[in-house]
């Protein structure tokens, strides 16, 4: 009696703890929507809070106009496809890192690990040299960055032993080729001009986003985003054996190689229209397990929305905290940082 009493209490308390969890992801979801709400109100030219939604919803409903010609401008035109790319940015990065870091079983693992924001700054850093525009800077970086990728993963699946070993030395090498490569382009660019603005891409910013890489970056992470919500509860399985998880009709290098193509293609798409943003695919995933668990199923929605949430939110600070904008990866780190040793005051460190 008393030893099932016992094990209905216990659970009881499991049952309610998981959909405490669960319950997580909707209040997420409604802050978000609550913050993209005051971040097409708050900037440096204001508009009213009331106003935001009628301006948004002009286009599809007739309301009658209360607005001025240049808050349309400012809330359609400058603030919508930068809040939209921060969001993008912010859960793709996120959804990277938890991914990278579910296959590596490694929570220090991050969005770069493999190269691919290196190659990205190295391609960004070749296009503003050769005088390539905007738009050719966004596609330089794109492709250079899967470049980087298939030349890690070439090296370390020649490794001997282990393959998962060999494809984080070979990714640490090849970071430093390209790293060494940007320096070089650095040191040939135009100090006047070409310069700055290579520094400046290096730092992370979305301003100046564009309605045409709000498709390019959405188009490019798609392909990496639903595939890795889809297999959740298969990349759970990687923590088993070979053996164990082959019993279960699961072959875990092909697994493996499927989920790094998918956080690489979502990592490149992002580095490619914001430039280096750091600690956003280290932090977030890990403060989303101690709001949603381990389980990738319920982890990868979670780090999504936290990871949209924090990148737009940070995105807000930069551009209205001073009179100049700051550089969003300057500020992803004063915030990063913190919050990170707050997680790791949290946890056990020799586990």
């Amino acid at each position: 009696m008393l030893l099932s009493a016992f094990l209905d209490s216990s659970h009881a308390a499991t049952c309610h703890r998981v959909r405490g969890r669960r319950g997580v992801l909707p209040v997420l979801f409604f802050l978000l929507l609550l913050l993209l709400l005051f971040s097409f109100a708050w900037g440096r030219y204001d508009v009213p809070l009331a106003q935001v939604p009628r301006i948004l919803l002009s286009r599809l409903l007739p309301i009658p106009c209360t607005w001025t010609s240049a808050m349309e401008a400012s809330v359609l035109h400058i603030r919508l496809p930068r809040i939209l790319l921060a969001c993008l940015v912010g859960g793709a990065l996120s959804l990277a890192g938890a991914a990278y870091q579910s296959v590596f079983h490694n929570p220090m693992a991050a969005p770069d690990i493999l190269g691919a924001s290196s190659g990205a700054c190295f391609g960004a850093a070749l296009a503003i040299l050769l005088e390539l525009g905007r738009s050719g800077t966004v596609l330089t970086a794109f492709a250079f960055s899967l470049l980087s990728v298939a030349l890690v993963y070439l090296a370390g699946s020649r490794c001997r032993g282990s393959r998962v070993i060999g494809i984080l030395l070979a990714g640490v090498m090849v970071s430093s080729l390209f790293s060494a490569g940007t320096s070089w382009i650095k040191l040939l660019a135009d100090p006047g001009e070409k310069l700055p603005a290579i520094t400046y891409w290096l730092m992370g910013s979305l301003a100046g986003a564009r309605t045409s890489e709000l498709g390019f970056a959405a188009a490019a992470m798609a392909p990496g985003a639903l595939p890795l919500l889809l297999l959740g509860w298969r990349i759970n399985l990687l923590t088993l054996r070979e053996e164990e998880a082959r019993s279960m009709g699961v072959h875990t290098g092909r697994l493996r190689l499927a989920v790094i193509l998918c956080a690489t293609l979502l990592t490149a798409a992002s580095v490619s229209v914001s430039g280096m943003i750091g600690w956003v695919g280290l932090v977030v995933p890990n403060l989303s397990r101690k709001l949603s668990g381990n389980n990738c199923r319920d982890l990868f929605p979670t780090v999504l929305v936290l990871g949209a949430l924090f990148l737009l939110l940070t995105d807000d600070l930069s551009r209205n905290l001073m009179a100049t904008e700051i550089p969003i990866g300057i500020l992803t780190a004063f915030v990063g940082v913190p919050f990170f040793l707050l997680i790791m005051a949290g946890k056990d460190c020799a586990s």
